[in-house]
């Protein structure tokens, strides 16, 4: 290789890790030594609340219930607890009756509103010989299987949270390489506030309702793989298992899962704003 070649490409190569680390140390400026992201000047603003199934769709099955019901019930409380007792934030829906929402449409919805966090309610369902299972789960986006998130990023325009993005990430938008580098950084930033996030419900859960929980888990769940944001899909107990079908049916029990919630999203709102 001739060597202004080679000096080239050890220039481009400087230049890329030069501005990886910038990149990654601006997406977690001021969290110090804690692992929560805290960032002071952001303001959280809108918060996504997804009602699970819907419509045709009925979700999972109970003896007497249907999760499409149970996730708008609980959805619907939790935004009627964030409108009284948080009343600077936005909460959007994606459905708020009985219809049937396609999965893309809801995180469309998701991002067209610039949602800061997409929340989706569900019932979780397990196999007839171990209907005995019980208890709430959280679950964040797969990292494995980052490319579907990573295109969501590209395309919403939320991600630019700050406003003199293209000098503070040297001409984000004109170079690959560097478009690359800003979107992993943000991917990154997203999934570990999202786990965080989720750590926050299952603490809420557990300690505070006294329920059995299954911690934070990452899977390749479809209706979060395009959220341009941090994002959750909560299952909140087991539609076929006896008891906690009639809990997750019961008015103390959908308020009791809808204010750990609330209780989570002021922690989290919190931490962002370094409150």
């Amino acid at each position: 290789m001739p060597a202004i070649c080679l000096k080239n490409t050890c220039i481009a190569s400087f230049f890329c890790f030069f501005i990886c680390l910038f990149v990654i140390n601006s997406s977690y400026a001021q969290q110090g030594d804690s692992d929560k992201p805290v960032t002071n000047h952001f303001k959280f603003k809108t918060v996504i609340i997804d009602a699970g199934h819907g419509g045709k769709d009925p979700g999972a099955h109970g003896a007497v219930s249907k999760e499409k019901d149970i996730a708008l019930s609980i959805a619907k409380k939790l935004r009627d607890l964030i409108n009284n007792e948080m009343p600077a934030i936005k909460t959007v829906m994606t459905r708020s009756t009985d219809v049937f929402i396609e999965l893309h449409r809801r995180t469309e919805i998701a991002n067209s509103n610039h949602g800061n966090l997409f929340i989706s309610i569900h019932c979780n369902s397990s196999p007839q010989k171990r209907a005995a299972e019980h208890g709430a789960l959280v679950l964040v986006y797969g990292f494995h299987r980052s490319q579907e998130q990573r295109e969501a990023l590209r395309e919403n325009s939320s991600i630019f949270i700050e406003k003199d993005y293209k000098n503070k990430y040297n001409g984000y938008g004109d170079d690959n390489v560097v478009n690359t580098i800003v979107l992993n950084a943000f991917q990154q930033k997203y999934r570990k506030q999202s786990i965080h996030f989720g750590d926050m419900i299952i603490h809420q859960v557990k300690k505070v309702d006294g329920r059995h929980t299954f911690g934070v888990k990452e899977q390749g769940v479809l209706v979060l793989a395009q959220s341009g944001m941090p994002a959750v899909l909560v299952e909140t107990g087991f539609i076929n298992n006896t008891t906690d079908e009639a809990y997750l049916n019961s008015k103390d029990g959908q308020f009791e899962i809808a204010t750990s919630i609330l209780k989570s999203l002021k922690e989290y709102r919190d931490s962002l704003e370094g409150r």
